[in-house]
């Protein structure tokens, strides 16, 4: 009798030594190698799959911001999630970092080159914002017998010298008294092209004076400067201690005059 062909897996034994029924069994159980290829494909196949699964995961998976630029946070800090409160607070400029002198709040100039004449007035510039809504509102109070004039606009620093540093050897006064009714250089809110002062046109006795309170112009401006986002600067009893002054008023209109006046 011919020997058994073995398969591979099975011990190698001369032939002679198996019984004729152990040599059929082991016949009869082994696999043709053919028939184990799908065996490694398969495996092989789940490995592709393992790999390709472990690139997308490396490719795609999250990554945060701290890791996105470089830094990273910790604690509760990077925890927490970004609130208005917070988001104001970045925004927002802390009362102590804003210079103040003699009671007068800084302000940074204007362009002069983004400013326009109120009116055709190339003496009275305001920015554009302020300029639109001046000239809706006297034209408004014009239209119920009210003669607004606009006065004075933007300031530059050397016309602020004159009103504060000239005036004062000229009066004889102190920094402090001078204060009260003009500010210095760079502390104006005539620099910020958002200021104005106004008065009656038929009562020019009365203008930049404190007896414009009593012109029909004033009353008018108390019960409608509002509604054209104009504020009175300096009222009685100001907090800070300076004069009153019923012909300055300032525009609060829109998002950069608001935050230029009263962002702390």
């Amino acid at each position: 009798m011919d020997p058994v062909d073995l398969d591979p897996l099975v011990p190698s034994h001369p032939s002679e030594d198996i019984p004729v029924a152990r040599r059929e069994l082991l016949k009869n159980q082994r696999v043709p190698r053919r028939d184990r290829a799908w065996v490694w494909w398969l495996l092989a196949a789940a490995g592709l799959v393992s790999a390709g699964g472990f690139a997308a995961w490396v490719f795609f998976r999250p990554v945060s911001t701290a890791q996105e630029t470089g830094t990273q946070e910790t604690g509760a800090a990077a925890a927490a999630p970004l609130s208005s409160d917070t988001l104001t607070d970045t925004l927002s400029t802390s009362a102590e970092d804003i210079p103040t002198l003699l009671g007068h709040r800084q302000y940074a100039l204007a362009n002069p080159t983004e400013l326009v004449p109120f009116s055709k007035n190339v003496e009275v510039k305001l920015r554009p914002s302020a300029a639109q809504k001046l000239e809706a509102m006297v034209a408004q109070a014009q239209a119920e017998g009210i003669q607004l004039k606009a006065i004075s606009g933007f300031r530059s620093l050397e016309d602020q010298h004159y009103l504060f540093f000239d005036r004062q050897a000229e009066l004889a006064q102190t920094p402090t008294v001078r204060a009260e009714v003009s500010a210095p250089p760079g502390y104006s809110e005539h620099h910020t092209g958002y200021a104005v002062d106004l008065g009656d046109a038929t009562q020019p006795q009365t203008h930049l004076e404190v007896s414009f309170e009593q012109t029909p112009a004033f009353a008018w401006l108390q019960k409608n400067a509002a509604r054209y986002g104009f504020e009175l600067s300096f009222p009685k009893d100001h907090a800070e201690g300076l004069s009153y002054e019923p012909w300055h008023w300032r525009f609060i209109g829109d998002q950069q005059s608001l935050e230029t006046f009263y962002k702390e």
